[in-house]
């Protein structure tokens, strides 16, 4: 009996990747129209499907939200009473059916072509009610289902891999990049992954300034004061010179320097390694622990000789970054 629902299983899995192969071959230029229609929307996406299709159609959108495309959708059953005021002129319809002919749909679509609302079918086919409606027709093959061959799986699969399609191409065409998604994913294990420097960092008068000129001596108070553990060394333009640890610190006393008379400019690390406010926290973790440093001068847009910030390795790690 075990090795039956295996069997069952693998040719459930089978049946989708076919369906999924065939789709490759399907996608054309009526795919572009409509990232391009849906890319410049000045209003609402909202997206429709009857049963399963309904189901994916909430998935679909969720997902266009998520990467930067607002969208919601609606429930064909309900459109015929009263939820048809929700889509407007300056909406883009989707609809989504397997077969094109659903009853629930065709108050959507008459509603749709009686008020020049711009209509995307994802459809299969060609002969349908939805197809000839469509303003931009996405054409989905007709693939076997499994269960009897009746049971919603192959062609919900085929729906559901074309609207990931649709949102990942839409992010792209939208430059929709990492910072971008971040706004829409704070929490979680995705927010974990996207923060960046700039949440991170220590800024404004938590950053150790101290001027090149000044003495080592007045560097140690201030390294007291902040308790980071290093400089970040200007000159008189405010243009960020070097770094000074404690470390260094330690060294100059045990190389008998006097401290009180010495400048901190003649004994820093000049051009010190620094990172960009955009940068993923994860990846400045990396280059602390490849240079064998624990703080990062933080600049922003190309401009490393001003220093907006500073990252300690304490500030990532306490935010659980690994």
């Amino acid at each position: 009996m075990k090795r039956d629902l295996k069997k069952i299983a693998k040719n459930v899995i089978e049946l989708e990747i076919k369906g999924l192969k065939k789709l490759k071959r399907y996608i054309n230029s009526s795919f572009n129209n409509a990232v391009e229609v849906i890319a410049n929307c000045q209003s609402k996406v909202i997206l429709a499907g009857v049963g399963k299709s309904g189901l994916i159609a909430s998935k679909i959108a969720s997902t266009f939200s998520s990467v930067g495309t607002p969208a919601f959708s609606i429930s064909a059953n309900d459109c015929s009473h009263g939820d048809l005021g929700s889509i407007t002129k300056k909406d883009i319809l989707i609809l989504i059916s397997n077969s094109g002919n659903s009853d629930e749909l065709k108050n959507i679509i008459q509603y749709a072509n009686r008020y020049k609302i711009k209509l995307i079918s994802i459809v299969s086919k060609k002969n349908s009610l939805l197809y000839k409606a469509a303003d931009i027709k996405l054409l989905v093959p007709d693939v076997e289902e499994a269960g009897h061959g009746i049971v919603p799986t192959a062609s919900t699969s085929v729906q559901l891999s074309i609207g990931d399609a649709l949102a990942i191409s839409l992010m792209h065409y939208k430059k929709f990049g990492k910072l971008d998604f971040k706004k829409f994913h704070p929490a979680g294990s995705l927010g974990k992954k996207l923060k960046t420097v700039e949440d991170l960092m220590l800024a404004k008068n938590k950053i150790p300034f101290i001027n090149e000129n000044d003495t080592i001596g007045k560097g140690l108070k201030v390294i007291n004061q902040k308790k980071l553990g290093v400089l970040i060394a200007r000159n008189e333009k405010l243009n960020t010179t070097g770094i000074f640890t404690d470390g260094d610190i330690k060294r100059t006393i045990q190389g008998s320097v006097n401290i009180y008379s010495n400048k901190i400019k003649f004994f820093m690390t000049k051009k010190p390694i620094s990172i960009d406010k955009d940068i993923l926290a994860a990846k400045a973790l990396n280059i602390m622990n490849e240079k064998k440093i624990t703080c990062l001068p933080v600049f922003k847009k190309g401009n490393q000789k001003k220093t907006i910030g500073i990252l300690h390795i304490h500030n990532i790690l306490s935010s659980d970054i690994n």
